[in-house]
């Protein structure tokens, strides 16, 4: 997830509960959906492992909510007022009746999941990526895939650890040493508190006394993964499905194969959680990894078919915006992008990844300008808005051909110094201050913004080369020939850290179908 500032609105409000079955227990992989009375925005939220949700970014105002799970039924409250900066709980109980009680078998092969036109055969170097596009554009959606696989549906943060209610608990082990609720508390309460290893040897526990229990083995698999011991989450994963074919368990799986580096089972078990449960969370997370693995077409019919699906869903249409940017569809890209700013505008995901993309190209589009404007109107203290905003102005005056605007250039010139005034780490903010200031001729004022760059981060390239030129029409010639040599290394080893980092991520090989052949037809 592109997340170098925050999106989140300055006063929101926090819903948070947990959704428990008919019997009391609690159910993992829901579906939380919250809706905004007189909008049709839909905000939607998965429960975790202990049947627990949290939502920490929405409006003031009164929503209607529903929560549900194929096989387990659904459940609804509201209207609910939200206030902002004030959590509220809301607890759902999921009911099976007569019109969701075929959800179960529907859940196998629903009806609206067909077939997908494409099957993922293996990996091979992706190195070899050829092709659409220069080199920048590539590098660019690599690091567009890496930012749409981290973007989550809500940021979800961990309860604070509490030292009274952990010295409780730690307590009543031992009092109980082999007790089953003593030990599950306890791991539940450190793996929530984000201490994975200090959590797996209660769980590990809870599960020796009760072997049966699917939510004490799925939790221990989740602190297996969290801790990074990614065979024994492997091993209790596969394990549980013996039993229980749930989505949720093939989703940890995929989870364990990605981290195993076999993106290939991990791909394959993201589909069918898909397929047990075609929810958000699982379509998305299936376009992602094969959108990381440069997978582009299935990539796209899976990101497609998940707006079809969930037409609120900003994250989808990111990903698939990021999909066609890599075929070199650019525009169509930046449509879907700005579409999703659309939906939430005060998300500041769409405004990165747009911000990112207008890099490797000569000018926005107007539409692209436009969303880069409200961008820095809704979060004028957002580093990044202020740069990509003064990108885009820049780089639309270069090709409008009326140059030398100095209202214009004041302005770029203000978004720029407030860009790297918020983030003084912000090198490209520095370098373009630089070449504003080359092209006015201004040759101090560039070396000084270069120097800026080089000192926020002395690999940025580019800020050597042109400091280099500088010094060079300074009549410094030691110095420009001591930044083209440090220019030569750093590009030198710029290249092979791509190299290698596309050998770390090898691309998929898959083979498209045709949709009406006789087998797809049956």
């Amino acid at each position: 997830m592109a997340r170098g500032q925050s999106g989140l609105p300055a006063e929101s409000a926090i819903i948070y509960g947990a959704v428990r079955d008919a019997h009391g227990q609690p159910v993992p992989a829901a579906s939380v959906h919250m809706q905004l009375e007189g909008t049709k925005q839909v905000v939607t939220v998965e429960t975790d492992s202990t049947g627990a949700y949290r939502c920490g970014s929405l409006r003031e105002g009164v929503y209607n909510l529903r929560a549900e799970k194929a096989g387990s039924g659904d459940g609804s409250a509201g209207p609910v007022v939200l206030k902002a900066n004030e959590a509220s709980k809301v607890d759902f109980t999921l009911t099976v009746t007569a019109s969701n009680a075929g959800q179960s078998s529907a859940a196998k092969a629903p009806e609206f999941f067909d077939e997908p036109q494409f099957t993922v055969a293996g990996v091979t170097d992706a190195t070899n990526h050829g092709g659409h596009g220069s080199d920048a554009i590539f590098r660019t959606s690599q690091s567009l895939a890496r930012d749409v696989a981290s973007i989550n549906p809500q940021p979800v943060s961990s309860p604070a650890r509490s030292v009274k209610d952990e010295a409780s608990l730690r307590e009543a082990v031992k009092r109980a040493p082999e007790s089953f609720e003593a030990n599950q508390q306890l791991g539940l309460f450190l793996a929530r508190a984000g201490h994975p290893k200090e959590a797996v040897p209660y769980l590990e526990r809870s599960n020796q006394s009760r072997p049966e229990d699917y939510e004490s083995a799925y939790t221990l698999a989740q602190a297996y993964l969290d801790a990074a011991d990614y065979e024994h989450a492997a091993a209790i994963a596969r394990g549980l499905l013996a039993k229980h074919d749930t989505a949720a368990v093939h989703h940890l799986l995929g989870d364990v194969e990605e981290k195993r580096k076999r993106p290939v089972e991990a791909v394959g078990e993201y589909q069918r959680a898909a397929e047990l449960d075609p929810s958000e969370p699982n379509f998305f997370d299936w376009g992602a990894e094969l959108l990381t693995h440069r997978a582009l077409q299935p990539a796209i019919e899976v990101f497609s078919k998940g707006n079809r699906l969930f037409p609120q869903s900003a994250r989808m249409l990111v990903g698939l915006g990021v999909a066609w940017y890599a075929t070199g569809s650019s525009d169509l890209a930046a449509k879907y992008v700005c579409d999703a700013s659309d939906l939430n505008p005060g998300d500041g995901n769409p405004y990165l990844v747009l911000g990112k993309m207008q890099m490797a190209h000569p000018s926005p589009s107007s539409a692209v300008l436009a969303r880069m404007e409200r961008f820095i109107r809704l979060q004028p203290n957002n580093a990044l808005a202020n740069y990509y905003y003064a990108v885009a102005l820049w780089k639309t005056e270069k090709t409008s051909g009326v140059s030398n605007n100095l209202a214009n250039a004041a302005q770029i010139e203000s978004l720029l110094e407030n860009a790297v005034r918020l983030d003084p780490k912000l090198a490209r903010g520095f370098l373009l201050l630089g070449v504003l200031s080359e092209e006015r001729a201004d040759l101090p004022k560039a070396m000084a913004a270069y120097q800026a760059a080089i000192a926020a981060d002395s690999q940025l390239e580019e800020a050597h080369y042109r400091l280099a030129q500088v010094y060079r029409r300074m009549g410094e010639k030691l110095k420009a020939q001591a930044e083209i040599k440090l220019y030569e290394q750093i590009s030198k080893k710029t290249a092979q850290q791509a190299e290698e980092e596309g050998r770390e991520i090898p691309q998929f090989v898959y083979t498209l179908r045709d949709p009406k052949s006789p087998a797809q037809s049956q």
